[in-house]
């Protein structure tokens, strides 16, 4: 008998472009709106990359924060409305 291990999660790599030398962090409903996932810049060329291990076959609001500034992802194509008039960026994995 051969056991087919599944799982259900998946590992998700957020990305968008700063300046170089910022602070930035992605915060969603994955955790708690709490920016803490801290991404980096390791060539310095002004993008920043975190990777999250998110749960399968669900559907997630994000923003990154940008030296304390909230923002939607540019590069996302959907979007929802939130409870403070602004947008939060859709995740489906």
């Amino acid at each position: 008998m051969t056991k087919t291990a599944t799982t259900t999660k998946k590992r998700v790599t957020f990305q968008v472009k700063a300046e170089p030398g910022s602070e930035v962090y992605v915060a969603g409903d994955f955790n708690n709106w709490k920016p803490q996932k801290k991404l980096t810049n390791k060539n310095n060329d002004g993008v920043f990359r975190g990777t999250i291990l998110l749960d399968r076959q669900k559907q997630y609001e994000y923003k990154f924060v940008i030296n304390g500034k909230w923002s939607v992802d540019p590069n996302c194509v959907e979007w929802v409305p939130n409870s403070l008039g602004s947008l939060n960026s859709v995740l489906k994995t």
